[in-house]
Protein backbone atom coordinates (compact mmCIF):
# COMPACT_ATOMS: atom_id res chain seq x y z
CA UNK A 1 0.00 0.00 0.00
CA UNK A 2 1.14 3.92 -1.06
CA UNK A 3 1.39 6.22 2.11
CA UNK A 4 -0.95 8.63 1.98
CA UNK A 5 0.41 12.19 1.28
CA UNK A 6 1.96 13.96 4.11
CA UNK A 7 -0.07 16.29 5.77
CA UNK A 8 -0.55 20.20 5.45
CA UNK A 9 2.13 22.17 7.72
CA UNK A 10 1.29 25.71 6.60
CA UNK A 11 -1.42 27.27 6.08
CA UNK A 12 -1.93 26.91 2.47
CA UNK A 13 -4.75 25.21 0.31
CA UNK A 14 -4.02 21.79 -0.32
CA UNK A 15 -5.22 22.38 -4.15
CA UNK A 16 -3.11 25.04 -4.99
CA UNK A 17 0.10 23.08 -3.09
CA UNK A 18 -0.67 20.45 -5.19
CA UNK A 19 -0.82 22.38 -8.21
CA UNK A 20 3.15 23.95 -7.34
CA UNK A 21 4.35 20.65 -6.91
CA UNK A 22 3.01 19.19 -10.52
CA UNK A 23 4.82 22.58 -11.83
CA UNK A 24 2.42 24.98 -12.44
CA UNK A 25 1.75 28.68 -10.76
CA UNK A 26 -1.88 29.68 -9.27
CA UNK A 27 -3.14 32.09 -12.48
CA UNK A 28 -6.60 31.92 -11.79
CA UNK A 29 -9.26 32.44 -8.66
CA UNK A 30 -9.46 30.31 -6.28
CA UNK A 31 -12.75 30.90 -4.78
CA UNK A 32 -15.35 27.82 -5.62
CA UNK A 33 -16.48 25.66 -2.10
CA UNK A 34 -17.53 22.10 -2.87
CA UNK A 35 -21.12 22.91 -3.61
CA UNK A 36 -20.60 25.05 -6.26
CA UNK A 37 -18.40 22.82 -8.21
CA UNK A 38 -21.07 20.05 -7.51
CA UNK A 39 -23.46 22.80 -8.66
CA UNK A 40 -21.41 22.73 -11.79
CA UNK A 41 -21.42 19.29 -12.30
CA UNK A 42 -24.38 18.53 -12.14
CA UNK A 43 -25.88 21.35 -14.30
CA UNK A 44 -23.46 20.38 -16.84
CA UNK A 45 -25.15 17.12 -16.73
CA UNK A 46 -28.35 18.05 -15.91
CA UNK A 47 -31.54 16.25 -15.10
CA UNK A 48 -33.51 16.99 -18.22
CA UNK A 49 -30.85 18.11 -20.75
CA UNK A 50 -30.49 14.46 -21.76
CA UNK A 51 -33.35 12.23 -21.00
CA UNK A 52 -35.86 14.65 -23.03
CA UNK A 53 -34.36 14.95 -26.38
CA UNK A 54 -33.35 11.31 -26.16
CA UNK A 55 -36.71 9.40 -24.57
CA UNK A 56 -38.81 9.21 -27.18
CA UNK A 57 -35.84 7.70 -29.27
CA UNK A 58 -35.57 4.79 -26.21
CA UNK A 59 -39.17 4.23 -26.09
CA UNK A 60 -39.47 3.81 -29.89
CA UNK A 61 -36.38 1.42 -29.95
CA UNK A 62 -37.07 -0.80 -27.01
CA UNK A 63 -40.08 0.36 -25.31
CA UNK A 64 -40.11 0.94 -21.76
CA UNK A 65 -37.60 -1.64 -20.80
CA UNK A 66 -34.86 0.31 -22.97
CA UNK A 67 -35.59 3.20 -21.14
CA UNK A 68 -36.20 2.08 -17.50
CA UNK A 69 -33.89 -0.62 -17.29
CA UNK A 70 -31.45 0.84 -19.44
CA UNK A 71 -30.44 3.80 -17.41
CA UNK A 72 -29.61 2.29 -14.40
CA UNK A 73 -27.38 -0.46 -16.61
CA UNK A 74 -25.58 3.03 -17.97
CA UNK A 75 -25.41 4.38 -14.53
CA UNK A 76 -24.04 1.47 -13.37
CA UNK A 77 -21.01 1.60 -15.22
CA UNK A 78 -20.77 4.65 -16.02
CA UNK A 79 -19.77 4.33 -11.63
CA UNK A 80 -17.01 2.91 -12.76
CA UNK A 81 -15.74 5.72 -14.74
CA UNK A 82 -16.44 8.03 -12.06
CA UNK A 83 -14.45 6.20 -9.13
CA UNK A 84 -11.54 5.77 -11.88
CA UNK A 85 -12.06 9.87 -12.20
CA UNK A 86 -12.10 10.91 -9.01
CA UNK A 87 -9.00 8.95 -8.19
CA UNK A 88 -6.80 10.68 -10.54
CA UNK A 89 -8.63 14.09 -10.11
CA UNK A 90 -7.53 13.62 -6.21
CA UNK A 91 -3.78 13.27 -7.96
CA UNK A 92 -3.94 15.66 -10.78
CA UNK A 93 -6.17 18.82 -9.44
CA UNK A 94 -5.27 20.36 -12.52
CA UNK A 95 -7.49 23.26 -15.25
CA UNK A 96 -7.45 21.24 -18.27
CA UNK A 97 -7.89 17.91 -16.10
CA UNK A 98 -7.90 15.03 -18.59
CA UNK A 99 -5.35 16.02 -21.20
CA UNK A 100 -2.84 16.87 -18.17
CA UNK A 101 -3.86 13.44 -16.73
CA UNK A 102 -3.21 11.61 -19.83
CA UNK A 103 0.11 13.59 -19.84
CA UNK A 104 1.70 12.72 -16.65
CA UNK A 105 0.07 9.20 -16.71
CA UNK A 106 1.31 7.82 -20.14
CA UNK A 107 5.12 9.16 -19.30
CA UNK A 108 7.87 10.84 -21.09
CA UNK A 109 7.45 8.75 -23.94
CA UNK A 110 3.70 8.74 -24.51
CA UNK A 111 2.99 11.95 -22.65
CA UNK A 112 2.81 14.27 -25.33
CA UNK A 113 1.12 11.98 -27.94
CA UNK A 114 -1.25 11.67 -24.89
CA UNK A 115 -1.65 14.57 -24.22
CA UNK A 116 -2.38 16.12 -27.76
CA UNK A 117 -4.85 13.29 -28.59
CA UNK A 118 -6.91 14.26 -25.09
CA UNK A 119 -7.07 17.59 -25.55
CA UNK A 120 -8.72 17.41 -29.44
CA UNK A 121 -11.51 14.87 -28.25
CA UNK A 122 -12.00 17.31 -25.39
CA UNK A 123 -11.99 20.47 -27.24
CA UNK A 124 -14.10 18.89 -29.98
CA UNK A 125 -16.56 16.86 -27.46
CA UNK A 126 -17.06 19.94 -25.43
CA UNK A 127 -17.63 22.43 -28.07
CA UNK A 128 -19.63 20.31 -29.80
CA UNK A 129 -22.08 19.49 -26.76
CA UNK A 130 -22.28 23.16 -26.50
CA UNK A 131 -24.05 22.70 -29.91
CA UNK A 132 -26.24 20.07 -28.81
CA UNK A 133 -27.81 22.09 -25.53
CA UNK A 134 -28.40 24.82 -27.60
CA UNK A 135 -30.10 22.69 -30.72
CA UNK A 136 -32.18 21.10 -27.40
CA UNK A 137 -33.34 24.33 -26.35
CA UNK A 138 -33.78 25.62 -29.34
CA UNK A 139 -36.33 22.66 -29.91
CA UNK A 140 -37.86 23.27 -26.38
CA UNK A 141 -38.97 27.00 -28.03
CA UNK A 142 -39.89 25.39 -30.81
CA UNK A 143 -42.48 23.42 -29.57
CA UNK A 144 -44.02 26.10 -27.08
CA UNK A 145 -44.68 28.01 -29.67
CA UNK A 146 -46.43 25.47 -31.56
CA UNK A 147 -48.31 24.32 -28.53
CA UNK A 148 -48.93 28.40 -27.53
CA UNK A 149 -50.46 29.06 -30.94
CA UNK A 150 -53.15 26.31 -31.23
CA UNK A 151 -51.14 22.97 -31.58
CA UNK A 152 -50.10 21.07 -34.57
CA UNK A 153 -53.62 19.86 -34.79
CA UNK A 154 -54.77 22.95 -34.99
CA UNK A 155 -53.04 25.12 -36.70
CA UNK A 156 -50.22 26.21 -34.50
CA UNK A 157 -47.01 27.49 -35.65
CA UNK A 158 -44.06 25.65 -36.10
CA UNK A 159 -40.99 27.74 -36.61
CA UNK A 160 -39.21 26.76 -39.70
CA UNK A 161 -35.18 26.25 -39.83
CA UNK A 162 -33.99 29.60 -40.38
CA UNK A 163 -35.88 30.66 -37.34
CA UNK A 164 -34.73 28.12 -35.51
CA UNK A 165 -31.30 28.29 -36.35
CA UNK A 166 -31.86 32.23 -35.21
CA UNK A 167 -32.79 30.62 -31.46
CA UNK A 168 -30.04 28.19 -31.32
CA UNK A 169 -27.71 31.59 -32.09
CA UNK A 170 -29.08 33.55 -29.62
CA UNK A 171 -29.02 31.14 -26.96
CA UNK A 172 -24.94 30.18 -27.67
CA UNK A 173 -24.52 34.07 -28.02
CA UNK A 174 -26.13 34.81 -24.30
CA UNK A 175 -24.13 31.56 -23.01
CA UNK A 176 -20.71 33.45 -23.89
CA UNK A 177 -21.73 36.85 -22.79
CA UNK A 178 -22.76 34.99 -18.94
CA UNK A 179 -19.19 33.08 -19.53
CA UNK A 180 -17.62 36.33 -19.80
CA UNK A 181 -18.13 37.37 -16.09
CA UNK A 182 -16.46 35.59 -13.69
CA UNK A 183 -16.18 32.01 -12.83
CA UNK A 184 -18.43 32.88 -9.00
CA UNK A 185 -21.22 34.61 -11.09
CA UNK A 186 -21.23 31.24 -13.59
CA UNK A 187 -21.22 29.10 -9.79
CA UNK A 188 -23.80 31.14 -8.51
CA UNK A 189 -25.90 30.62 -11.43
CA UNK A 190 -25.36 27.11 -11.55
CA UNK A 191 -26.51 26.89 -7.54
CA UNK A 192 -29.50 28.73 -8.57
CA UNK A 193 -30.03 26.04 -11.70
CA UNK A 194 -29.45 23.20 -9.22
CA UNK A 195 -32.30 24.61 -7.02
CA UNK A 196 -34.78 25.12 -9.37
CA UNK A 197 -33.98 21.79 -11.06
CA UNK A 198 -33.94 19.76 -7.85
CA UNK A 199 -37.43 21.51 -6.65
CA UNK A 200 -39.31 21.89 -9.98
CA UNK A 201 -38.23 18.40 -10.58
CA UNK A 202 -39.40 17.12 -7.57
CA UNK A 203 -42.97 18.68 -8.32
CA UNK A 204 -42.96 17.49 -11.77
CA UNK A 205 -42.00 13.55 -10.92
CA UNK A 206 -45.01 14.07 -8.44
CA UNK A 207 -47.32 15.66 -10.27
CA UNK A 208 -47.13 13.82 -13.72
CA UNK A 209 -48.29 10.27 -12.09
CA UNK A 210 -50.89 12.67 -9.90
CA UNK A 211 -52.49 14.04 -12.29
CA UNK A 212 -53.04 11.26 -15.55
CA UNK A 213 -56.31 10.43 -15.87
CA UNK A 214 -54.75 7.10 -16.56
CA UNK A 215 -51.77 5.43 -15.83
CA UNK A 216 -49.72 2.76 -17.36
CA UNK A 217 -49.43 -0.67 -15.31
CA UNK A 218 -46.12 -1.56 -13.95
CA UNK A 219 -45.77 -4.94 -16.23
CA UNK A 220 -45.53 -2.48 -19.11
CA UNK A 221 -43.32 0.36 -16.81
CA UNK A 222 -40.96 -2.32 -16.41
CA UNK A 223 -41.77 -5.40 -18.69
CA UNK A 224 -42.41 -3.84 -21.86
CA UNK A 225 -40.02 -4.37 -24.82
CA UNK A 226 -41.01 -3.89 -28.72
CA UNK A 227 -38.92 -2.33 -31.34
CA UNK A 228 -41.24 -0.57 -33.75
CA UNK A 229 -38.96 -2.42 -36.53
CA UNK A 230 -42.06 -0.95 -39.16
CA UNK A 231 -40.33 2.90 -37.96
CA UNK A 232 -36.71 2.49 -37.34
CA UNK A 233 -36.22 -0.49 -39.74
CA UNK A 234 -34.21 -2.20 -37.12
CA UNK A 235 -35.33 -5.84 -37.00
CA UNK A 236 -32.31 -7.24 -34.43
CA UNK A 237 -33.65 -7.10 -31.20
CA UNK A 238 -30.35 -6.63 -29.67
CA UNK A 239 -29.68 -4.15 -32.18
CA UNK A 240 -32.67 -2.44 -31.10
CA UNK A 241 -31.73 -2.49 -27.34
CA UNK A 242 -28.06 -1.21 -28.13
CA UNK A 243 -30.03 1.65 -29.81
CA UNK A 244 -32.20 2.23 -26.68
CA UNK A 245 -29.30 2.45 -24.43
CA UNK A 246 -27.95 5.80 -26.13
CA UNK A 247 -30.63 8.13 -24.12
CA UNK A 248 -29.16 6.82 -20.73
CA UNK A 249 -25.52 7.27 -22.85
CA UNK A 250 -25.86 10.96 -23.62
CA UNK A 251 -27.36 11.62 -20.85
CA UNK A 252 -24.80 10.36 -18.20
CA UNK A 253 -21.61 12.35 -18.62
CA UNK A 254 -19.91 15.48 -18.00
CA UNK A 255 -19.52 15.00 -14.24
CA UNK A 256 -15.47 16.03 -15.09
CA UNK A 257 -16.78 19.41 -15.68
CA UNK A 258 -15.97 19.88 -11.47
CA UNK A 259 -12.22 18.59 -12.55
CA UNK A 260 -11.87 21.29 -15.42
CA UNK A 261 -12.35 23.83 -12.33
CA UNK A 262 -10.06 22.36 -9.70
CA UNK A 263 -7.59 24.92 -10.09
CA UNK A 264 -10.62 27.43 -9.23
CA UNK A 265 -12.12 25.43 -6.23
CA UNK A 266 -10.96 25.40 -2.77
CA UNK A 267 -9.08 22.23 -1.44
CA UNK A 268 -9.55 20.74 -5.22
CA UNK A 269 -7.70 17.74 -4.29
CA UNK A 270 -10.29 16.89 -1.88
CA UNK A 271 -13.55 18.71 -3.35
CA UNK A 272 -12.68 17.69 -6.94
CA UNK A 273 -12.93 14.10 -6.31
CA UNK A 274 -16.15 14.54 -4.43
CA UNK A 275 -18.06 16.56 -6.87
CA UNK A 276 -17.63 13.97 -9.50
CA UNK A 277 -18.95 11.29 -7.18
CA UNK A 278 -21.63 13.24 -6.00
CA UNK A 279 -22.84 14.69 -8.85
CA UNK A 280 -22.88 11.29 -10.80
CA UNK A 281 -24.80 10.22 -8.10
CA UNK A 282 -27.59 12.71 -7.64
CA UNK A 283 -28.18 12.50 -11.17
CA UNK A 284 -28.90 8.79 -11.37
CA UNK A 285 -30.73 9.20 -8.43
CA UNK A 286 -33.06 12.02 -9.77
CA UNK A 287 -32.92 10.70 -13.38
CA UNK A 288 -34.18 7.87 -12.52
CA UNK A 289 -37.29 9.16 -10.87
CA UNK A 290 -38.03 11.34 -14.27
CA UNK A 291 -38.11 8.86 -16.39
CA UNK A 292 -40.50 6.24 -14.27
CA UNK A 293 -42.82 9.68 -14.01
CA UNK A 294 -42.72 9.87 -17.71
CA UNK A 295 -43.17 6.21 -18.30
CA UNK A 296 -45.97 5.50 -16.10
CA UNK A 297 -48.28 9.20 -17.26
CA UNK A 298 -47.94 7.78 -21.03
CA UNK A 299 -51.84 8.45 -21.71
CA UNK A 300 -53.39 5.94 -24.29
CA UNK A 301 -51.26 4.01 -26.94
CA UNK A 302 -47.53 5.13 -26.84
CA UNK A 303 -47.69 4.85 -30.32
CA UNK A 304 -49.94 7.99 -30.03
CA UNK A 305 -46.48 9.65 -29.10
CA UNK A 306 -44.98 9.00 -32.62
CA UNK A 307 -47.98 10.13 -34.74
CA UNK A 308 -47.04 13.38 -36.66
CA UNK A 309 -50.71 14.01 -36.59
CA UNK A 310 -50.27 14.58 -32.54
CA UNK A 311 -50.35 18.18 -30.75
CA UNK A 312 -46.62 18.05 -31.37
CA UNK A 313 -46.43 16.76 -34.49
CA UNK A 314 -44.78 13.59 -33.52
CA UNK A 315 -41.37 15.23 -32.55
CA UNK A 316 -41.15 15.89 -28.78
CA UNK A 317 -42.39 12.86 -27.45
CA UNK A 318 -41.80 14.67 -23.30
CA UNK A 319 -43.80 17.67 -24.62
CA UNK A 320 -46.49 15.09 -25.97
CA UNK A 321 -46.92 13.23 -22.21
CA UNK A 322 -46.87 16.65 -20.88
CA UNK A 323 -49.79 17.90 -23.01
CA UNK A 324 -51.57 14.74 -22.77
CA UNK A 325 -51.48 14.43 -18.69
CA UNK A 326 -52.63 18.12 -17.97
CA UNK A 327 -55.37 18.62 -21.25
CA UNK A 328 -57.13 15.33 -20.19
CA UNK A 329 -57.01 16.33 -16.09
CA UNK A 330 -57.99 19.90 -16.83
CA UNK A 331 -58.95 20.52 -19.96
CA UNK A 332 -56.03 23.15 -20.47
CA UNK A 333 -52.68 22.52 -20.92
CA UNK A 334 -50.38 25.44 -18.72
CA UNK A 335 -49.47 23.22 -16.83
CA UNK A 336 -47.42 21.32 -19.52
CA UNK A 337 -46.18 24.85 -20.74
CA UNK A 338 -44.92 25.37 -16.90
CA UNK A 339 -42.98 22.07 -17.14
CA UNK A 340 -41.44 22.94 -21.02
CA UNK A 341 -40.36 26.21 -19.29
CA UNK A 342 -38.05 24.14 -16.61
CA UNK A 343 -36.90 21.91 -19.24
CA UNK A 344 -35.43 24.99 -21.02
CA UNK A 345 -33.76 26.58 -18.08
CA UNK A 346 -32.80 22.90 -17.35
CA UNK A 347 -30.95 22.80 -21.01
CA UNK A 348 -30.07 26.77 -20.42
CA UNK A 349 -28.25 26.19 -17.08
CA UNK A 350 -26.67 23.38 -18.97
CA UNK A 351 -25.39 25.10 -21.99
CA UNK A 352 -23.82 27.85 -20.35
CA UNK A 353 -22.06 25.35 -17.90
CA UNK A 354 -20.74 22.74 -20.66
CA UNK A 355 -19.58 26.05 -22.13
CA UNK A 356 -17.52 27.00 -18.80
CA UNK A 357 -15.54 23.05 -19.43
CA UNK A 358 -14.84 23.46 -23.48
CA UNK A 359 -13.37 27.45 -22.58
CA UNK A 360 -10.91 25.34 -19.55
CA UNK A 361 -10.09 23.18 -21.59
CA UNK A 362 -9.06 25.38 -24.80
CA UNK A 363 -7.35 27.78 -22.19
CA UNK A 364 -5.31 25.11 -20.81
CA UNK A 365 -4.28 23.25 -24.43
CA UNK A 366 -3.32 27.03 -25.21
CA UNK A 367 -1.47 27.36 -21.69
CA UNK A 368 1.08 24.69 -23.35
CA UNK A 369 1.18 25.81 -26.70
CA UNK A 370 -1.39 23.12 -28.08
CA UNK A 371 -3.20 25.50 -30.93
CA UNK A 372 -3.11 27.74 -33.58
CA UNK A 373 -2.89 31.13 -31.80
CA UNK A 374 -2.40 30.10 -28.34
CA UNK A 375 -0.39 33.14 -27.48
CA UNK A 376 -4.19 35.22 -27.77
CA UNK A 377 -6.34 31.48 -26.22
CA UNK A 378 -4.83 31.66 -23.49
CA UNK A 379 -5.08 35.07 -22.24
CA UNK A 380 -6.68 35.62 -18.90
CA UNK A 381 -8.89 38.80 -18.35
CA UNK A 382 -6.99 41.19 -15.89
CA UNK A 383 -9.69 42.27 -13.77
CA UNK A 384 -12.59 39.01 -14.37
CA UNK A 385 -9.73 36.40 -14.42
CA UNK A 386 -11.37 34.35 -16.67
CA UNK A 387 -10.49 32.93 -19.93
CA UNK A 388 -12.45 35.23 -22.03
CA UNK A 389 -11.04 34.77 -25.38
CA UNK A 390 -11.25 31.31 -25.32
CA UNK A 391 -15.01 31.52 -24.15
CA UNK A 392 -16.08 33.55 -27.38
CA UNK A 393 -13.90 30.99 -29.70
CA UNK A 394 -16.12 27.84 -28.59
CA UNK A 395 -19.25 29.74 -28.84
CA UNK A 396 -18.40 30.35 -32.23
CA UNK A 397 -17.49 27.03 -33.47
CA UNK A 398 -20.60 25.77 -31.61
CA UNK A 399 -22.11 28.34 -33.93
CA UNK A 400 -21.19 27.07 -36.89
CA UNK A 401 -22.00 23.81 -36.00
CA UNK A 402 -25.45 24.40 -35.95
CA UNK A 403 -25.47 26.18 -39.72
CA UNK A 404 -26.12 22.95 -41.65
CA UNK A 405 -29.24 22.54 -39.40
CA UNK A 406 -31.08 24.74 -42.79
CA UNK A 407 -30.23 21.72 -45.04
CA UNK A 408 -29.83 18.86 -42.75
CA UNK A 409 -32.54 17.32 -41.47
CA UNK A 410 -29.92 14.53 -39.28
CA UNK A 411 -28.07 16.95 -37.72
CA UNK A 412 -29.40 16.37 -34.11
CA UNK A 413 -28.56 12.35 -34.43
CA UNK A 414 -24.42 13.35 -35.88
CA UNK A 415 -23.95 16.33 -33.48
CA UNK A 416 -24.99 14.29 -30.21
CA UNK A 417 -22.89 11.49 -31.64
CA UNK A 418 -19.81 13.76 -32.27
CA UNK A 419 -20.22 15.62 -28.76
CA UNK A 420 -20.61 12.45 -26.85
CA UNK A 421 -17.70 10.35 -28.99
CA UNK A 422 -15.06 13.18 -28.49
CA UNK A 423 -15.99 14.20 -24.51
CA UNK A 424 -16.26 10.90 -23.42
CA UNK A 425 -13.66 9.60 -26.07
CA UNK A 426 -11.46 11.88 -23.77
CA UNK A 427 -11.78 9.79 -20.79
CA UNK A 428 -10.39 6.95 -21.87
CA UNK A 429 -6.89 8.01 -22.75
CA UNK A 430 -6.04 8.65 -18.96
CA UNK A 431 -8.02 5.89 -18.13
CA UNK A 432 -6.26 3.85 -20.50
CA UNK A 433 -2.94 5.00 -18.98
CA UNK A 434 -3.57 5.24 -15.36
CA UNK A 435 -4.36 1.29 -15.95
CA UNK A 436 -1.15 -0.08 -17.83
CA UNK A 437 0.85 2.12 -15.17
CA UNK A 438 2.62 0.18 -12.38
CA UNK A 439 1.93 1.38 -9.00
CA UNK A 440 4.89 2.36 -8.20
CA UNK A 441 4.42 5.78 -10.87
CA UNK A 442 1.57 6.82 -9.36
CA UNK A 443 1.16 9.22 -6.96
CA UNK A 444 -1.98 9.15 -4.99
CA UNK A 445 -4.08 11.66 -3.78
CA UNK A 446 -6.34 12.26 -0.61
CA UNK A 447 -9.10 9.77 -2.71
CA UNK A 448 -7.75 6.62 -3.71
CA UNK A 449 -9.20 3.14 -4.84
CA UNK A 450 -6.57 0.85 -3.49
CA UNK A 451 -6.08 -1.94 -4.98
CA UNK A 452 -9.88 -1.77 -6.58
CA UNK A 453 -7.81 0.67 -8.78
CA UNK A 454 -6.80 -1.38 -11.78
CA UNK A 455 -10.14 -3.33 -11.80
CA UNK A 456 -12.13 -0.68 -12.26
CA UNK A 457 -10.09 1.44 -14.63
CA UNK A 458 -10.61 -1.91 -16.59
CA UNK A 459 -14.37 -2.05 -16.44
CA UNK A 460 -14.13 2.17 -17.12
CA UNK A 461 -12.12 1.91 -20.30
CA UNK A 462 -13.75 -1.21 -21.40
CA UNK A 463 -17.58 0.69 -21.51
CA UNK A 464 -15.85 3.57 -23.00
CA UNK A 465 -14.97 1.94 -25.91
CA UNK A 466 -18.57 -0.12 -26.08
CA UNK A 467 -20.11 3.86 -25.84
CA UNK A 468 -18.28 5.22 -28.72
CA UNK A 469 -18.57 2.18 -31.16
CA UNK A 470 -22.68 2.46 -30.30
CA UNK A 471 -22.85 5.96 -31.04
CA UNK A 472 -21.32 5.44 -34.66
CA UNK A 473 -23.98 2.80 -35.80
CA UNK A 474 -26.55 3.40 -37.52
CA UNK A 475 -29.43 4.79 -35.84
CA UNK A 476 -32.40 3.47 -38.23
CA UNK A 477 -32.35 1.70 -41.86
CA UNK A 478 -32.64 1.10 -44.57
CA UNK A 479 -29.20 3.98 -44.73
CA UNK A 480 -30.29 7.22 -46.65
CA UNK A 481 -28.86 10.13 -47.14
CA UNK A 482 -31.57 11.83 -45.13
CA UNK A 483 -31.23 9.35 -42.26
CA UNK A 484 -27.79 8.99 -42.15
CA UNK A 485 -25.74 9.07 -38.93
CA UNK A 486 -22.60 11.72 -40.36
CA UNK A 487 -20.93 11.44 -36.83
CA UNK A 488 -18.64 8.46 -38.46
CA UNK A 489 -17.83 11.09 -41.26
CA UNK A 490 -17.43 13.96 -39.12
CA UNK A 491 -15.16 12.45 -36.81
CA UNK A 492 -12.58 10.66 -39.27
CA UNK A 493 -12.21 14.41 -40.91
CA UNK A 494 -11.48 16.05 -37.54
CA UNK A 495 -9.85 12.54 -36.12
CA UNK A 496 -7.12 12.81 -39.78
CA UNK A 497 -6.48 16.60 -39.36
CA UNK A 498 -4.95 16.55 -36.03
CA UNK A 499 -3.12 13.14 -36.55
CA UNK A 500 -1.82 14.45 -39.44
CA UNK A 501 -0.84 17.48 -37.73
CA UNK A 502 0.64 15.32 -35.19
CA UNK A 503 2.86 13.70 -37.55
CA UNK A 504 4.09 16.18 -39.99
CA UNK A 505 4.49 18.62 -37.68
CA UNK A 506 3.47 18.67 -33.76
CA UNK A 507 5.27 15.65 -32.83
CA UNK A 508 8.57 17.97 -33.10
CA UNK A 509 7.24 20.26 -30.32
CA UNK A 510 4.63 19.98 -28.56
CA UNK A 511 5.54 18.27 -25.34
CA UNK A 512 2.50 18.30 -23.27
CA UNK A 513 1.78 20.24 -20.06
CA UNK A 514 4.45 22.95 -19.72
CA UNK A 515 5.96 23.63 -16.11
CA UNK A 516 6.83 26.88 -14.82
CA UNK A 517 10.29 27.37 -13.70
CA UNK A 518 10.98 28.00 -10.42
CA UNK A 519 8.61 25.63 -9.09
CA UNK A 520 9.93 22.51 -7.25
CA UNK A 521 8.14 19.63 -6.70
CA UNK A 522 6.49 19.57 -2.86
CA UNK A 523 5.12 16.16 -2.73
CA UNK A 524 7.71 12.84 -2.94
CA UNK A 525 6.40 10.08 -4.86
CA UNK A 526 4.84 7.27 -3.42
CA UNK A 527 5.65 3.78 -2.77
CA UNK A 528 5.02 0.69 -4.43
CA UNK A 529 1.14 -0.12 -3.44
Amino acid sequence: MAEDPPPMTDSQDSGERRLKALGYKQELRRKLSLFKIVAVAFSTIGLYTGITPLYGFGLLNGGAVGVVWGWLVVCFFMSFVALAMAEICSSYPTTGSLYFWAAHLAGPAWGPFAAWLTAWLEAVGLTVSVGAQSFCAAKTVQTLILLLTGTHKHGGYLAPKPIFLAIYVALILVWACINTLSIEAIAYMDVVGVWLQVVAGAAIVAALPLVAVTRQSAAFVFGNFETHADVTGVQSPAYSLALSLLMSQFSVYGFDAAAYLTEETERADVNGPMAILLSLGSISVFGWMYILALTFSIQGDPARLFSPDNETAGAFAPAQIYYDVFQGRFGSAAGAYVILCVILLSFFFCGASILTSASRVVYAFSRDGGLPGSRYWRQIHPRLQSPVHAVWLCAFIAILVGVPVLKLDALFTAITSISTVGWVGGYAVPIFFRLIQPSSKFERGPFHLGSFSRPVCFLAFSWICYTCTVFLLPTSFPVRVANLNYAPIALSFVVAFFMVWWIMDARRWFRGPIRVEGLEPLLRTSEPG
